[in-house]
Protein backbone atom coordinates (compact mmCIF):
# COMPACT_ATOMS: atom_id res chain seq x y z
CA UNK A 1 0.00 0.00 0.00
CA UNK A 2 1.07 3.73 -0.20
CA UNK A 3 1.99 5.82 2.29
CA UNK A 4 -0.92 7.93 2.40
CA UNK A 5 -3.20 4.71 2.87
CA UNK A 6 -1.42 3.70 5.96
CA UNK A 7 -1.31 6.90 7.63
CA UNK A 8 2.16 6.16 9.46
CA UNK A 9 4.93 8.60 9.89
CA UNK A 10 7.58 9.05 7.41
CA UNK A 11 10.20 7.54 9.56
CA UNK A 12 8.15 4.35 10.17
CA UNK A 13 7.15 4.00 6.59
CA UNK A 14 10.97 4.22 5.30
CA UNK A 15 11.73 1.85 8.15
CA UNK A 16 8.98 -0.54 6.74
CA UNK A 17 10.14 0.12 3.26
CA UNK A 18 13.11 -1.16 3.70
CA UNK A 19 12.23 -4.35 5.74
CA UNK A 20 9.63 -5.40 3.50
CA UNK A 21 12.18 -5.04 0.97
CA UNK A 22 13.90 -8.62 -0.63
CA UNK A 23 17.68 -6.74 -0.65
CA UNK A 24 18.61 -10.51 -1.27
CA UNK A 25 17.79 -9.93 -4.86
CA UNK A 26 19.96 -6.68 -4.85
CA UNK A 27 22.81 -8.63 -2.70
CA UNK A 28 23.05 -11.39 -5.29
CA UNK A 29 22.96 -9.15 -8.78
CA UNK A 30 25.89 -6.49 -7.06
CA UNK A 31 28.43 -8.53 -8.07
CA UNK A 32 27.10 -8.66 -11.91
CA UNK A 33 27.00 -5.14 -12.04
CA UNK A 34 30.76 -4.92 -10.45
CA UNK A 35 31.66 -7.20 -12.84
CA UNK A 36 29.95 -5.00 -16.03
CA UNK A 37 31.66 -2.11 -14.47
CA UNK A 38 34.68 -3.47 -14.46
CA UNK A 39 34.82 -4.68 -17.91
CA UNK A 40 33.82 -1.59 -18.87
CA UNK A 41 36.30 0.42 -17.29
CA UNK A 42 39.03 -1.61 -18.91
CA UNK A 43 37.80 -0.69 -22.50
CA UNK A 44 40.39 2.71 -22.23
CA UNK A 45 40.82 4.75 -25.50
CA UNK A 46 38.24 7.26 -24.18
CA UNK A 47 35.38 4.82 -23.43
CA UNK A 48 34.78 6.03 -19.78
CA UNK A 49 31.50 6.95 -21.21
CA UNK A 50 29.98 3.66 -20.98
CA UNK A 51 31.35 3.32 -17.50
CA UNK A 52 30.13 6.96 -16.27
CA UNK A 53 26.80 6.32 -17.84
CA UNK A 54 26.03 2.66 -16.59
CA UNK A 55 26.70 4.18 -13.22
CA UNK A 56 24.13 6.58 -13.41
CA UNK A 57 21.85 3.69 -14.90
CA UNK A 58 22.18 1.70 -11.74
CA UNK A 59 21.41 4.69 -9.37
CA UNK A 60 18.52 4.91 -10.73
CA UNK A 61 17.54 1.50 -11.09
CA UNK A 62 17.58 1.01 -7.34
CA UNK A 63 15.53 4.06 -7.06
CA UNK A 64 13.25 2.42 -9.56
CA UNK A 65 13.24 -1.27 -6.77
CA UNK A 66 12.83 0.91 -3.59
CA UNK A 67 10.11 2.78 -5.13
CA UNK A 68 8.25 -0.20 -6.62
CA UNK A 69 8.88 -1.74 -3.58
CA UNK A 70 6.73 0.78 -1.80
CA UNK A 71 3.41 -0.57 -3.86
CA UNK A 72 1.56 -3.26 -3.74
CA UNK A 73 1.32 -4.49 -7.24
CA UNK A 74 -1.03 -7.28 -6.56
CA UNK A 75 -3.91 -4.34 -7.23
CA UNK A 76 -3.01 -5.25 -10.74
CA UNK A 77 -5.01 -8.27 -10.55
CA UNK A 78 -8.26 -6.17 -10.48
CA UNK A 79 -9.50 -3.55 -12.59
CA UNK A 80 -8.71 -2.92 -16.47
CA UNK A 81 -5.12 -1.12 -15.31
CA UNK A 82 -3.08 -3.41 -17.54
CA UNK A 83 -5.20 -3.78 -20.48
CA UNK A 84 -4.95 -0.04 -20.49
CA UNK A 85 -1.36 0.08 -20.37
CA UNK A 86 -1.18 -2.81 -22.99
CA UNK A 87 -3.06 -1.02 -25.27
CA UNK A 88 -1.06 1.97 -24.85
CA UNK A 89 2.43 -0.10 -25.39
CA UNK A 90 0.85 -1.54 -28.77
CA UNK A 91 0.11 2.32 -30.10
CA UNK A 92 4.10 3.10 -29.01
CA UNK A 93 5.10 0.14 -31.10
CA UNK A 94 2.90 0.52 -33.89
CA UNK A 95 3.52 4.68 -34.17
CA UNK A 96 7.38 3.49 -34.06
CA UNK A 97 7.24 1.92 -37.18
CA UNK A 98 5.95 4.67 -39.03
CA UNK A 99 7.60 7.57 -37.48
CA UNK A 100 10.63 5.72 -35.41
CA UNK A 101 14.48 6.39 -36.14
CA UNK A 102 16.57 3.83 -37.67
CA UNK A 103 19.50 2.62 -35.90
CA UNK A 104 21.82 0.18 -36.81
CA UNK A 105 18.88 -1.14 -39.67
CA UNK A 106 16.13 -1.47 -36.50
CA UNK A 107 13.61 1.01 -35.62
CA UNK A 108 13.55 0.13 -32.09
CA UNK A 109 14.30 3.53 -30.28
CA UNK A 110 12.11 6.43 -28.92
CA UNK A 111 14.72 9.21 -29.10
CA UNK A 112 14.39 12.39 -26.65
CA UNK A 113 16.93 15.26 -26.62
CA UNK A 114 18.73 13.53 -23.44
CA UNK A 115 17.85 9.64 -23.88
CA UNK A 116 16.36 7.08 -25.66
CA UNK A 117 14.33 3.98 -24.95
CA UNK A 118 13.94 0.90 -26.65
CA UNK A 119 9.67 -0.02 -26.18
CA UNK A 120 10.05 -3.85 -26.53
CA UNK A 121 11.88 -3.84 -23.02
CA UNK A 122 8.99 -2.53 -20.77
CA UNK A 123 6.99 -4.51 -22.92
CA UNK A 124 8.25 -7.56 -21.77
CA UNK A 125 7.46 -6.74 -18.44
CA UNK A 126 3.60 -6.08 -18.91
CA UNK A 127 3.01 -8.60 -20.69
CA UNK A 128 4.61 -10.84 -17.72
CA UNK A 129 2.19 -8.64 -15.70
CA UNK A 130 -0.64 -9.44 -18.30
CA UNK A 131 -0.62 -13.37 -18.77
CA UNK A 132 0.13 -13.56 -15.19
CA UNK A 133 -3.34 -11.82 -14.67
CA UNK A 134 -5.09 -13.71 -16.90
CA UNK A 135 -4.31 -16.90 -16.12
CA UNK A 136 -4.81 -16.18 -12.32
CA UNK A 137 -8.03 -15.29 -13.03
CA UNK A 138 -9.04 -18.62 -15.14
CA UNK A 139 -7.11 -21.34 -13.52
CA UNK A 140 -10.60 -23.33 -12.91
CA UNK A 141 -11.36 -23.59 -16.66
CA UNK A 142 -7.93 -22.95 -17.95
CA UNK A 143 -7.77 -26.04 -19.83
CA UNK A 144 -10.02 -24.62 -22.75
CA UNK A 145 -8.56 -24.38 -25.74
CA UNK A 146 -9.75 -20.89 -26.03
CA UNK A 147 -7.52 -19.84 -23.55
CA UNK A 148 -3.83 -20.68 -25.59
CA UNK A 149 -5.41 -18.50 -27.98
CA UNK A 150 -6.17 -15.49 -26.37
CA UNK A 151 -3.39 -15.61 -24.14
CA UNK A 152 -1.41 -16.47 -27.77
CA UNK A 153 -3.04 -13.05 -28.87
CA UNK A 154 -1.79 -11.03 -26.45
CA UNK A 155 1.32 -12.05 -27.10
CA UNK A 156 1.55 -12.28 -30.60
CA UNK A 157 0.24 -9.32 -31.12
CA UNK A 158 3.48 -6.74 -29.49
CA UNK A 159 5.54 -9.81 -30.58
CA UNK A 160 5.15 -8.98 -34.14
CA UNK A 161 4.72 -5.38 -34.29
CA UNK A 162 8.85 -5.91 -32.89
CA UNK A 163 9.45 -8.31 -35.23
CA UNK A 164 8.92 -5.58 -38.24
CA UNK A 165 11.17 -3.34 -36.40
CA UNK A 166 13.21 -5.43 -37.16
CA UNK A 167 13.95 -7.02 -33.62
CA UNK A 168 13.57 -10.69 -33.78
CA UNK A 169 15.39 -11.54 -30.28
CA UNK A 170 12.94 -9.18 -28.47
CA UNK A 171 9.55 -10.69 -29.97
CA UNK A 172 11.37 -14.49 -29.23
CA UNK A 173 11.63 -13.23 -25.63
CA UNK A 174 7.90 -12.29 -25.67
CA UNK A 175 7.35 -16.06 -27.24
CA UNK A 176 9.30 -17.97 -24.86
CA UNK A 177 7.18 -15.50 -22.21
CA UNK A 178 4.40 -16.95 -23.33
CA UNK A 179 4.97 -20.65 -23.66
CA UNK A 180 6.97 -20.90 -20.29
CA UNK A 181 3.84 -19.21 -18.56
CA UNK A 182 1.07 -20.89 -20.52
CA UNK A 183 2.72 -24.73 -19.56
CA UNK A 184 2.75 -23.58 -15.84
CA UNK A 185 -0.72 -22.34 -16.07
CA UNK A 186 -2.14 -25.68 -16.09
CA UNK A 187 -3.74 -25.38 -19.74
CA UNK A 188 -4.16 -29.33 -21.91
CA UNK A 189 -0.75 -30.15 -22.82
CA UNK A 190 -2.76 -31.81 -25.81
CA UNK A 191 -4.01 -28.36 -26.97
CA UNK A 192 -1.17 -26.75 -27.01
CA UNK A 193 0.94 -29.46 -28.57
CA UNK A 194 -1.58 -29.07 -31.54
CA UNK A 195 -1.09 -25.49 -31.36
CA UNK A 196 2.48 -25.38 -31.62
CA UNK A 197 2.50 -28.22 -34.40
CA UNK A 198 0.30 -26.32 -36.34
CA UNK A 199 2.85 -23.74 -35.81
CA UNK A 200 5.71 -25.57 -37.30
CA UNK A 201 3.95 -26.91 -40.56
CA UNK A 202 3.00 -23.87 -41.60
CA UNK A 203 6.95 -23.01 -41.31
CA UNK A 204 7.74 -26.09 -42.93
CA UNK A 205 4.96 -25.08 -46.05
CA UNK A 206 6.61 -21.63 -46.11
CA UNK A 207 10.14 -23.24 -46.07
CA UNK A 208 9.37 -25.08 -49.36
CA UNK A 209 6.57 -23.74 -50.93
CA UNK A 210 6.70 -19.85 -50.32
CA UNK A 211 10.11 -18.78 -49.38
CA UNK A 212 12.89 -17.86 -52.24
CA UNK A 213 16.57 -18.79 -51.88
CA UNK A 214 17.65 -15.59 -51.10
CA UNK A 215 15.31 -15.38 -47.88
CA UNK A 216 15.92 -19.18 -47.47
CA UNK A 217 20.21 -17.92 -47.30
CA UNK A 218 19.24 -15.29 -45.13
CA UNK A 219 17.57 -17.39 -42.30
CA UNK A 220 20.58 -20.14 -42.73
CA UNK A 221 22.92 -17.58 -42.20
CA UNK A 222 20.65 -16.05 -39.41
CA UNK A 223 20.56 -19.57 -37.43
CA UNK A 224 24.42 -19.94 -38.32
CA UNK A 225 26.43 -16.92 -38.63
CA UNK A 226 29.43 -19.61 -38.37
CA UNK A 227 28.73 -20.50 -41.87
CA UNK A 228 29.84 -16.62 -43.10
CA UNK A 229 32.30 -15.53 -40.94
CA UNK A 230 33.57 -12.76 -43.50
CA UNK A 231 30.36 -11.13 -43.59
CA UNK A 232 26.80 -12.01 -41.35
CA UNK A 233 28.90 -14.08 -39.07
CA UNK A 234 32.48 -11.75 -38.17
CA UNK A 235 30.96 -10.56 -34.93
CA UNK A 236 30.04 -14.44 -34.19
CA UNK A 237 33.54 -15.41 -35.18
CA UNK A 238 35.14 -12.60 -33.15
CA UNK A 239 33.08 -12.99 -30.25
CA UNK A 240 34.09 -16.34 -30.04
CA UNK A 241 37.81 -15.59 -30.48
CA UNK A 242 37.29 -13.33 -27.14
CA UNK A 243 35.94 -16.49 -24.95
CA UNK A 244 38.31 -19.02 -26.04
CA UNK A 245 41.50 -16.95 -25.53
CA UNK A 246 40.49 -16.60 -22.08
CA UNK A 247 40.73 -19.62 -21.35
CA UNK A 248 40.98 -20.65 -17.55
CA UNK A 249 42.23 -17.34 -15.60
CA UNK A 250 41.65 -14.74 -18.24
CA UNK A 251 44.11 -12.08 -19.33
CA UNK A 252 43.68 -9.49 -16.83
CA UNK A 253 41.63 -6.83 -16.25
CA UNK A 254 42.05 -4.02 -19.16
CA UNK A 255 44.11 -6.66 -21.54
CA UNK A 256 41.63 -8.00 -23.79
CA UNK A 257 42.98 -7.27 -27.31
CA UNK A 258 39.43 -8.14 -29.01
CA UNK A 259 37.90 -5.47 -27.06
CA UNK A 260 40.70 -2.76 -26.80
CA UNK A 261 41.76 -3.22 -30.45
CA UNK A 262 37.91 -2.74 -31.39
CA UNK A 263 37.76 -6.54 -32.89
CA UNK A 264 34.61 -7.62 -31.16
CA UNK A 265 31.94 -5.20 -32.27
CA UNK A 266 29.51 -3.74 -29.52
CA UNK A 267 32.02 -5.11 -26.34
CA UNK A 268 29.81 -2.66 -23.63
CA UNK A 269 26.17 -4.05 -25.33
CA UNK A 270 25.69 -7.48 -26.85
CA UNK A 271 29.23 -8.87 -26.08
CA UNK A 272 30.00 -7.85 -23.30
CA UNK A 273 30.30 -11.31 -21.95
CA UNK A 274 32.98 -11.87 -24.53
CA UNK A 275 34.99 -8.95 -23.56
CA UNK A 276 34.51 -10.21 -19.75
CA UNK A 277 35.19 -13.65 -20.67
CA UNK A 278 38.91 -12.49 -22.27
CA UNK A 279 39.81 -10.73 -19.43
CA UNK A 280 38.38 -12.93 -16.41
CA UNK A 281 38.65 -16.13 -18.15
CA UNK A 282 36.62 -19.25 -17.28
CA UNK A 283 36.53 -19.26 -13.65
CA UNK A 284 34.94 -15.69 -14.06
CA UNK A 285 32.72 -16.88 -16.06
CA UNK A 286 31.58 -19.36 -13.33
CA UNK A 287 31.51 -16.56 -10.81
CA UNK A 288 29.10 -14.70 -12.67
CA UNK A 289 26.80 -18.35 -13.76
CA UNK A 290 26.85 -19.05 -9.75
CA UNK A 291 25.29 -15.67 -8.95
CA UNK A 292 22.99 -15.36 -11.41
CA UNK A 293 21.68 -19.30 -10.58
CA UNK A 294 21.40 -17.99 -7.26
CA UNK A 295 19.20 -14.97 -8.72
CA UNK A 296 16.76 -16.97 -10.51
CA UNK A 297 16.68 -19.13 -7.67
CA UNK A 298 15.64 -16.14 -5.38
CA UNK A 299 12.81 -15.00 -7.79
CA UNK A 300 11.29 -18.23 -8.01
CA UNK A 301 11.49 -18.96 -4.12
CA UNK A 302 9.51 -15.89 -4.10
CA UNK A 303 7.15 -17.55 -6.46
CA UNK A 304 6.11 -20.52 -4.83
CA UNK A 305 5.80 -18.67 -2.14
CA UNK A 306 3.38 -16.21 -3.21
CA UNK A 307 -0.04 -15.91 -1.28
CA UNK A 308 -2.19 -16.23 -4.68
CA UNK A 309 -1.40 -17.54 -7.99
CA UNK A 310 -1.29 -13.70 -9.79
CA UNK A 311 2.21 -13.31 -7.20
CA UNK A 312 3.12 -17.31 -8.34
CA UNK A 313 2.80 -16.61 -12.07
CA UNK A 314 4.88 -13.26 -12.13
CA UNK A 315 7.24 -14.66 -10.76
CA UNK A 316 7.58 -17.26 -12.82
CA UNK A 317 7.19 -15.11 -16.14
CA UNK A 318 9.94 -12.65 -14.62
CA UNK A 319 12.46 -15.64 -13.76
CA UNK A 320 11.88 -16.89 -17.92
CA UNK A 321 12.81 -13.11 -18.88
CA UNK A 322 15.77 -13.01 -17.21
CA UNK A 323 16.74 -16.75 -17.94
CA UNK A 324 15.81 -16.44 -21.69
CA UNK A 325 18.21 -13.27 -22.13
CA UNK A 326 20.53 -15.18 -20.22
CA UNK A 327 20.69 -17.92 -22.02
CA UNK A 328 20.46 -16.29 -25.62
CA UNK A 329 22.94 -13.42 -25.02
CA UNK A 330 25.67 -16.62 -23.79
CA UNK A 331 24.60 -18.66 -26.48
CA UNK A 332 25.41 -16.23 -28.80
CA UNK A 333 28.68 -15.03 -27.38
CA UNK A 334 30.21 -18.44 -28.20
CA UNK A 335 28.54 -19.05 -31.72
CA UNK A 336 25.83 -21.81 -30.78
CA UNK A 337 22.97 -19.08 -31.50
CA UNK A 338 22.22 -16.41 -33.41
CA UNK A 339 23.03 -12.63 -33.26
CA UNK A 340 19.72 -11.52 -32.11
CA UNK A 341 20.92 -7.90 -29.82
CA UNK A 342 19.76 -9.72 -26.81
CA UNK A 343 21.38 -7.70 -24.36
CA UNK A 344 22.91 -9.73 -20.74
CA UNK A 345 21.06 -8.53 -17.74
CA UNK A 346 22.47 -6.33 -15.37
CA UNK A 347 25.75 -6.46 -17.38
CA UNK A 348 25.11 -5.12 -21.41
CA UNK A 349 25.25 -1.32 -21.01
CA UNK A 350 22.45 0.73 -21.49
CA UNK A 351 19.08 1.95 -19.61
CA UNK A 352 15.96 0.58 -20.88
CA UNK A 353 16.71 -3.11 -20.27
CA UNK A 354 18.44 -2.51 -16.48
CA UNK A 355 15.50 0.14 -15.57
CA UNK A 356 13.08 -3.28 -17.12
CA UNK A 357 15.08 -5.53 -14.96
CA UNK A 358 15.27 -3.74 -11.62
CA UNK A 359 11.55 -2.56 -12.18
CA UNK A 360 10.82 -6.46 -12.40
CA UNK A 361 12.29 -7.26 -9.43
CA UNK A 362 10.91 -4.15 -7.40
CA UNK A 363 7.35 -5.32 -8.71
CA UNK A 364 8.24 -8.74 -7.32
CA UNK A 365 9.15 -7.44 -4.07
CA UNK A 366 6.40 -5.03 -3.37
CA UNK A 367 4.21 -8.14 -3.60
CA UNK A 368 5.63 -9.54 -0.74
CA UNK A 369 3.78 -9.15 2.58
Amino acid sequence: MFYAQKKISPVKFILRLFYRADWILIILITPILFSSLATMKSFGGGKDYFFNHQIIWIAIGIFIFVAFNAIDWRFFKRGNFLFIFYIIGVLFLIWLIFYGKSTKGAVSWLKFPLFSIEPSEPIKLLMILILAKYFSLRHIEIAHIKHIIVSGTYAALPSLLIFLQPDFGSAAILFFIWLGMIIVSGVSKKHLLAVLLLFSITFALSWFFVLKPYQKLRIITFVNPLSDPKGAGYNALQSTIAVGSGRLWGKGIGLGAQSRLNFLPEPETDFIFASFAEEWGFLGVVFIFIFFAFFIWRILNNAFLGMNNFQYLYGIGLSIFFMTHFIINVGMNIGILPITGITLPFMSYGGSNLITSFAGIGILSGMRK
